[in-house]
């Protein structure tokens, strides 16, 4: 069997039965689709790599509707994969359902806590790497006037959103940061028109430089951002290359990592609480080829002592979710 059969066979992993390996861990997508090219598909690089350099094989699930979480976690679980990770906030309820009924399997859950014996939470320091992407916007402005646009209106897309203004603010203290949330339903993650749609009105009021952290939708932020040939910032996945040229940056989130490390660690994986923030590379900005010429050197070097001194201590990047509120926008 090769990689690819292996690893596409798990799309079907409702089919699963007494075949599962017990030592065979599994993956189960977030809304949004493998491909997202953002948070799932980092999740996918993640397991892919473990993959390709250990030779084994896994299993993986796309949810496309909400009834489905449960459901087919509790497949996997029944099946015997071990461990089972499941991407994303809105799955923590999905585990607290689930986890209990099978205390021998150890489940991950990306983006959120759940405080459970054998589950291991892992939680991203958001707000620093978009502090950072932040400082990028507010150098690279023309109009000083940047935007966000945020999937589902949520407070972990705040959390997202809030850094961004601190860093653009830092930089700036009167640049204007124009901020709207795609919907409030899990659909604003997979919505590229409406993306596209938000995008153009943002460029409208000044915006020239747009910051998505939307999941699938960002590739319609992206898309209009370089069709109106503005500045756009990825999420999640490096997104430079999609338009090389015209994505600033993209504020890197290591979900590959966080898959990686889980399916390395294996059935008997530590359980708690992980968070991955500037130190371990948990979260930063991307510089490669495709934008290197839209960073000088000096801008580098700008954000580049902003992330040193966060870890340090010597800036304080507030978390939206330490009072629901942010202190340099009105989310």
């Amino acid at each position: 069997m090769t990689f690819m059969q292996k690893t596409l066979g798990g799309v079907a992993a409702l089919a699963i039965g007494a075949t599962a390996c017990l030592a065979e861990p599994a993956l189960m997508y977030d809304l949004g689709g493998k491909f997202d090219k953002s948070f799932n598909e980092a999740a996918y690089n993640g397991a892919k790599r473990w993959a390709e350099e250990t030779g084994n094989s896994y299993r993986e699930i796309e949810v496309t509707a909400e009834a489905q979480r449960v459901q087919f976690a509790t497949r996997l679980a029944e099946a015997g994969f071990n461990p089972v990770v499941v991407l994303g906030f809105q799955n923590a309820a999905t585990l607290e359902e689930v986890a209990p009924k099978y205390p021998d399997t150890s489940f991950v859950l990306v983006d959120m806590v759940v405080d459970l014996p054998n589950v291991r939470s892992v939680i991203f320091q958001e707000h620093e790497g978009s502090y950072l992407v932040g400082m990028l916007a507010a150098m690279a402005t023309e109009s000083d006037t940047v935007g966000f646009i945020g999937g589902m209106d949520v407070p972990l897309i705040r959390h997202f959103g809030c850094g961004y203004a601190q860093g653009a603010k830092a930089v700036n203290p009167d640049i204007t940061v124009i901020a709207n949330m795609t919907g409030t339903t899990p659909a604003a993650w997979n919505d590229p028109v409406k993306g596209g749609e938000l995008t153009k009105a943002q460029i409208s009021q000044g915006a020239d430089v747009i910051y998505a952290a939307a999941g699938g939708t960002g590739v319609g932020v992206l898309q209009a951002a370089a069709d109106a040939d503005v500045l756009s910032i990825g999420v999640d996945s490096n997104q430079n290359h999609l338009h090389p040229g015209q994505v600033l940056t993209s504020m890197i989130k290591r979900v590959d990592n966080a898959v990686f490390n889980a399916f390395s660690d294996g059935a008997g994986l530590e359980t708690g609480i992980v968070s991955m923030g500037l130190p371990d590379d948990g979260v930063g900005y991307a510089l490669d080829e495709h934008n290197a010429p839209l960073v000088s050197a000096k801008m580098k070097a700008a954000v580049d002592e902003a992330r040193e001194k966060i870890i340090a201590g010597e800036i304080q990047v507030v978390s939206y979710y330490e009072n629901d509120s942010c202190p340099a926008h009105d989310f």
